[in-house]
């Protein structure tokens, strides 16, 4: 089944702006999806001249994803999913890939951006036995997200949070490390914490970002490897811990990971 918990479809596409770049629009380019405007090419055109690994950083973050809802719905047995800055809708989104494995898992995606409000109806497919539901909210308001998700997950039994390339949309540190532990305090023991980000020290990446951040879009914010693994303290980190994104529980058929772009890991509330 299906629940809709956003503002009308009308609504979303009269508030997009086509005029400036938006990052879940330019991240649908690298991926090579549809759901994108001449001003996101030429933004993330111009971001791949000068880093031309982001399309791997793209594709990677996807896999790696995709590895650790496998393993939450499978050894790790969470029925229940809150994908926060989920962005627009591509192949083996997280209520797929949990589905596949547990037919009955539950799916919570929260988004603000209004271009993926129109594509909320495709997204929001599930299986019979399982529920998808959609936030309209913003990671900077996690009492929202919290009160919304609510009303399809059950926030006093194991969630499993995950937050891919999200992160860096939160300029100030500290208030990124209050956000994520709000909302990990709010879900009880034996919950999990799935993330990845981008490292501040790959110079090409670090460039692109910096014209992206003049360009009119929401600004990105890098951060260095030991601020990503900040966001996992007081939680149990899985092995391999905090690695590159291709390190993390490779497929039999991963090749080696290459220049470190960025870094996950998945870590369990105690």
């Amino acid at each position: 089944m299906a629940q809709y918990s956003s503002s009308p479809e009308t609504d979303a596409i009269a508030k997009i702006d086509t005029s400036v770049p938006h990052s879940a629009r330019v991240w649908n380019y690298w991926l090579g999806g549809k759901d994108n405007y001449p001003v996101d090419h030429e933004i993330g055109d111009a971001f791949r001249t000068v880093f031309p690994g982001i399309t791997d950083l793209a594709r990677d973050s996807r896999a790696f994803l995709g590895r650790a809802v496998r393993f939450l719905a499978g050894e790790a047995g969470i029925r229940q999913f809150l994908d926060i800055g989920t962005g627009l809708p591509t192949a083996d989104n997280t209520h797929e890939i949990a589905q596949r494995v547990a037919p009955d898992a539950r799916v919570v995606y929260v988004d603000n951006d209004p271009l993926v409000l129109t594509h909320a109806r495709a997204l929001l497919t599930s299986t019979p036995e399982g529920v998808t539901d959609y936030v309209d909210s913003d990671l900077h308001d996690p009492k929202t997200v919290l009160r919304e998700a609510a009303r399809t997950l059950d926030l006093t039994q194991p969630v499993g949070l995950t937050m891919m390339q999200v992160s860096g949309h939160i300029a100030d540190y500290d208030e990124a490390l209050a956000i994520v532990g709000g909302l990990m305090a709010a879900l009880p023991s034996g919950s999990y914490f799935a993330f990845n980000d981008s490292v501040d020290t790959n110079e090409a990446n670090a460039e692109a970002t910096r014209k992206y951040n003049e360009s009119g879009a929401v600004p990105y914010y890098l951060r260095s490897p030991e601020q990503l693994a900040g966001f996992f303290n007081g939680l149990e980190l899985l092995e391999p811990g905090v690695v590159p994104l291709n390190d993390w529980r490779p497929d039999p058929s991963a090749g080696p990971s290459g220049e470190v772009i960025a870094l996950g890991g998945v870590a369990r509330k105690p």
